[in-house]
């Protein structure tokens, strides 16, 4: 049984993200594709590490914590570490996600509080108009 292997263009089509954007993984050494000529070529390993990278992305983290978590991951046949630090760098980013749910919040009380100053002085300034 040969390993199923992609083109970058087949990467990117399936994943709906530009062929830039992979080889910006891999000049940051998230993604490490053989060549054969000028064409790389992608492993099953790396479609999984894309996935893992775009998912990364989505949850907010950056592209230096999600390198960490692929070093442990290289490095040790030991989950348990990679596992403690997903669970840290989770800790963290929920933490910081929670102040700028707070931050946003204070700002939609602040924007409602101006905004209801606004429509009394408008009603004011009308209703003196017409009189």
């Amino acid at each position: 049984m040969t390993e199923q292997i992609f083109s970058i263009g087949e990467l990117a089509k399936y994943y709906d993200i530009t062929p830039r954007s992979i080889r910006f993984y891999e000049e940051h050494g998230l993604l490490s594709p053989s060549r054969k000529g000028q064409n790389r070529i992608y492993a099953l390993k790396d479609k999984v590490r894309l996935k893992l990278i775009l998912r990364g992305k989505r949850l907010g983290f950056s592209l230096a914590e999600i390198s960490t978590l692929f070093e442990l991951y290289d490095s040790n046949s030991n989950s348990a570490i990679q596992l403690e630090t997903m669970l840290e760098l989770t800790k963290q980013k929920r933490a910081v996600l929670k102040q700028q749910l707070n931050d946003i919040q204070m700002l939609m009380n602040e924007l409602d509080e101006v905004e209801a100053r606004c429509k009394d002085e408008l009603n004011d300034l009308l209703q003196r108009g017409i009189e």
